[in-house]
């Protein structure tokens, strides 16, 4: 199975602010959730360990700040990112609207095999949504991105969210050293023409 080949990896969360990504990974790290989180200032970082087909896997989170102020300071968490959770709230189409900004930072900025999931928080207020289901599916099929909605309220789907997005890395990760050693046994090496000289 490919999965033992990777024991860590980098995540990155990007959003607008209020969108509920410190929620979230608190509610995934910690299995805590308040109706109330202080803002982040700059960036918060954390681990957690999961086990995928028998194997300890530990993910590095890097939680990026949402306020404006603090975008500046995003590309030293996102550029070495190998995965990207850009978040956004499904009540708030503004959100949304910040959650592509991050997407094509991170598709002209950031690492070239990221692997990027577009999350829409707080499906548990369905009623409340303001962002249309189908905008963000043609957007996401359009981009080639991964779609997912969760809720930090009641961690619907934040664990899959993390499985999925390790098992996505993984496959990323094995993929790149088979094209890496495609291309090494394809080199060629020319020779110089042979050329036939003749008694004068």
């Amino acid at each position: 199975m490919y999965y033992i080949l990777m024991e860590n990896c980098k995540v990155v969360l990007l959003g607008d602010c209020a969108v509920g990504k410190s929620c979230l990974v608190a509610k995934f790290a910690f299995d805590r959730f308040s109706n109330y989180e202080e803002p982040t200032i700059g960036a918060a970082f954390m681990v957690k360990k999961i086990n995928i087909l028998s194997k300890e896997i530990r993910i590095e989170i890097w939680d990026t700040a949402g306020q404006e102020r603090y975008k500046s300071l995003a590309p030293m968490y996102y550029r070495a990112a190998e995965g990207a959770v850009i978040v956004y709230d499904i009540t708030n189409q503004k959100s949304f609207e910040g959650a592509k900004f991050w997407i094509d930072e991170i598709k002209n900025r950031g690492n070239e095999d990221c692997v990027i999931f577009l999350v829409g928080n707080k499906m548990d207020l369905d009623s409340e949504r303001m962002v249309i289901k189908e905008d963000v599916t043609d957007y996401s099929i359009n981009n080639n991105v991964r779609h997912m909605t969760t809720s930090a309220k009641t961690g619907q789907n934040i664990n899959l969210l993390f499985e999925e997005m390790v098992k996505k890395i993984c496959k990323t990760r094995i993929n790149k050293e088979k094209n890496s050693t495609v291309e090494t046994s394809t080199v060629e090496i020319c020779q110089p023409p042979i050329e036939n000289y003749g008694c004068c």
